[in-house]
């Protein structure tokens, strides 16, 4: 049974996840004996007044009665209207009184910082993964909340839907936040935050638009405005829940306040779950929201069954762990076990002290003096597990544009497997990394410094690691293996180890083998993926069937060969499956992916005449389109024609490498025209003795 909160209406409304403390109250940081004696002042103030100067502090006492004390100490520049605290400007004399006056707890420099959400974007590399492209374009964020102030600068152009649903009920005391006054209302204005019951005095609608500034804002040409939101190419979703309530009772004292009836959140995750199954790329539904205390998951939520669905349908619902400091509990519906629940951070990846935590709780994400967007134009600071929750909505945005194909599932286990730990009594939760997570390993790159390198085998059985100068040219060799690879064939694209890598994949001497990147091309053990013929060849490793993982295409006399992959500590590849027949006397090898929709791409020159065609990878991961041609005349001495693993010269086209009969190696630029990685003549990088080098990958 769910706990009742306090009367009728209290049992079945949820409560905003919203702010705890105001910006700067809680624990503070510093507040250690120090340099005039054990005492609450930081150590460091003394050093920064010893030469007469002063210092701008946050006073906290253990009761406001010792306030006024405290102000004989310094000028009083902000004082608080609830909190034991006082803003004091003092020389190094006040301090010393400071230090020894009974009851105050700690004194820490006022310092002016920057607006958090830039901060906390940060943090979590949302900055990286802009810079990259991954913004959650052509993907939407549902925010269930109190509405979002549609017209807000921060969020111009991103609320695309509108839906309201917020009950009536005259006997529990609410009324309907609608526009309309309306118990349900849908289309433009639906769940605009400044217009209707919420634009009255006293209604505080101002918590969704906060909500959805994290998701998906963008501050770019505004004035003091934060830099963006963690998607800002998402769509928003805007869905008002909450009711307006003028119940003391059920107001704590300060009426009018606004609670969301389960029923109305019921409704309106219906609906979303409609709308992604109408076809609106929905990646994420947003409850910063919730009440109770759940030690355990809460099978019998009425709201389990369509969270359930959602998540069968690709949609993550995100929800606030709770502002209780539970150490082993979270609210409802974040107790709902297909739900997200996240939990609060700090700027220094602390528990927030307001957060709950423990086994319920599956991600963290910053939550402390994150500012941004709120009705009339500004913007405001706020700590919570709301402030949270959006951080994770917007990395499901980002994950759902990067990996179309992946279940909500696979993108939670790389959100926790990609995230820093965050360990405290009673479990270790993962605080989101998310460039970890949607940047991955650059095709090709052995090295790690996000440029293609290229991989070759000489005629005595060496292995080398020629590193990309990122503009198709070669740095200095690096021998990484030693003898014994003669007749290998190898390769390096993929992930196989699940470490954010690019491993080397090698036949050698029949076996099939993961050779793991320990970083700048130096190979750990090896691990054995299955047994194939000596003859066997790859051609072509990367993500056919477009799963997150690695797979390899491979030759063996006249036909072509799919496995794929898994990548985890120990890789794996499924049983082969035959492709078809295809030419012994055409070498088959692969730029990547060429024409840039996603599925991997084969190169095949006839070594008859020298033609070089290109035939495009087809999403099914077993078919090709007709080729494309080339020209002719690239010949290579008989040996195969082979290409880059990428994008040797980060220009966003898949180019090559290829060896050449005079005993160069010759570099092609892709070009401009998706369908061919070739523009202009070829360039040398390498001069004589590519002849001899026996495989190229």
């Amino acid at each position: 049974m769910k706990r009742r909160i306090g009367g009728v209406v209290a049992a079945a409304a949820a409560v905003l996840v919203v702010s705890v403390t105001p910006v700067g109250a809680g624990p503070l940081a510093g507040t250690a004996s120090a340099a005039e004696g054990s005492g609450p002042v930081d150590p460091p103030l003394f050093d920064e007044t010893q030469n007469g100067g002063t210092v701008r502090v946050n006073v906290v006492t253990t009761q406001r009665s010792e306030l006024d004390s405290v102000a004989e100490t310094g000028q009083t520049l902000v004082s608080y209207d609830t909190l034991p605290m006082t803003t004091l400007r003092v020389d190094r004399a006040g301090l010393e009184e400071l230090n020894a006056k009974p009851g105050v707890v700690s004194v820490t420099e006022d310092v002016a910082e920057k607006p958090a959400l830039d901060q906390s974007t940060v943090k979590i590399g949302s900055d990286r993964t802009f810079a990259a492209g991954k913004t959650g374009a052509g993907t939407s964020v549902a925010v269930l909340d109190t509405g979002v102030a549609v017209n807000h600068p921060f969020l111009a152009g991103r609320v695309k839907t509108e839906l309201c649903f917020s009950d009536n009920d005259p006997v529990a005391g609410s009324s309907s936040l609608c526009p309309t006054g309306a118990a349900a209302q849908e289309g433009p204005g639906s769940a605009d935050a400044e217009s209707g019951p919420c634009a009255t005095p006293g209604v505080d609608c101002s918590h969704g638009t906060h909500v959805a500034g994290i998701v998906a804002g963008n501050g770019a040409g505004l004035t003091g405005a934060p830099r963006r939101g963690v998607a800002p190419g998402a769509d928003i979703i805007a869905v008002q829940v909450f009711s307006k309530f003028d119940s003391e009772e059920f107001c704590a004292g300060v009426a009018p306040c606004v609670g969301s009836f389960m029923s109305s959140q019921v409704k309106a995750l219906e609906k979303i779950l409609a709308l992604k199954k109408a076809g609106t790329n929905v990646a994420a539904v947003n409850l910063s929201l919730g009440g109770g205390r759940y030690a355990t998951a809460c099978a019998e939520d009425r709201r389990k069954p369509v969270v359930d669905a959602l998540r069968a349908a690709g949609v993550a619902t995100v929800a606030a762990a709770g502002n209780n400091s539970f150490t082993d509990a979270v609210t409802a519906p974040g107790c709902i076990s297909s739900a997200i629940t996240v939990g609060a951070t700090s700027d220094d990846d602390q528990l927030a002290a307001f957060t709950n935590r423990g086994p319920l709780v599956d991600l963290m994400a910053p939550g402390t003096s994150i500012v941004s967007s709120v009705p009339g134009g500004g913007y405001t600071p706020s700590n919570g597990t709301s402030m949270a929750t959006p951080h994770v909505a917007g990395a499901f945005a980002v994950l759902r544009q990067t990996y179309p194909h992946l279940s909500v599932d696979q993108l939670e286990a790389m959100l926790k497997k990609d995230g820093r730990p965050i360990t405290y009594t009673g479990a270790t939760t993962p605080r989101i990394q998310l460039d970890k997570s949607a940047l991955p390993a650059v095709p090709g790159d052995m090295t790690g410094d996000g440029k293609p390198d290229l991989v070759a085998i000489d005629d005595a059985g060496g292995l080398w690691l020629y590193p990309g100068l990122g503009t198709g040219g070669l740095g200095a060799r690096i021998q990484i293996g030693t003898g014994g690879w003669s007749g290998a064939s190898v390769a390096h694209r993929g992930d196989w180890t699940g470490d954010r890598k690019e491993d080397l994949v090698a036949v050698v001497a029949g076996d099939l083998w993961v050779y793991p990147n320990l970083g700048n091309g130096t190979l750990g053990t090896r691990i054995k993926l299955t047994t194939l013929n000596t003859a066997t060849r790859i051609v072509a490793p990367g993500d056919i069937n477009r799963d997150g993982h690695p797979d390899i295409l491979a030759t063996y006399g006249n036909v072509l060969y799919r496995y794929y992959g898994t990548s985890a500590a120990t890789p794996a590849v499924s049983a082969a499956v035959s492709l078809g027949w295809w030419p012994s006397a055409v070498n088959i090898s692969a730029p990547g992916d060429a024409d840039k929709d996603g599925d991997v791409d084969l190169l095949l020159r006839d070594p008859s005449d020298g033609s070089l065609r290109l035939q495009l990878g087809q999403p099914d991961g077993k078919s090709f389109m007709d080729y494309v041609e080339y020209g002719y005349n690239y010949t290579t001495s008989n040996r195969p024609l082979v290409t880059a693993a990428a994008d040797a010269d980060l220009n966003g086209i898949a180019d090559m490498w290829a060896t050449a009969g005079d005993g160069t190696l010759k570099f092609y630029k892709g070009g401009s025209n998706i369908h061919g990685p070739i523009d202009g003549p070829p360039i040398e990088v390498g001069s004589g003795g590519w002849q001899t080098i026996m495989s190229i990958s």
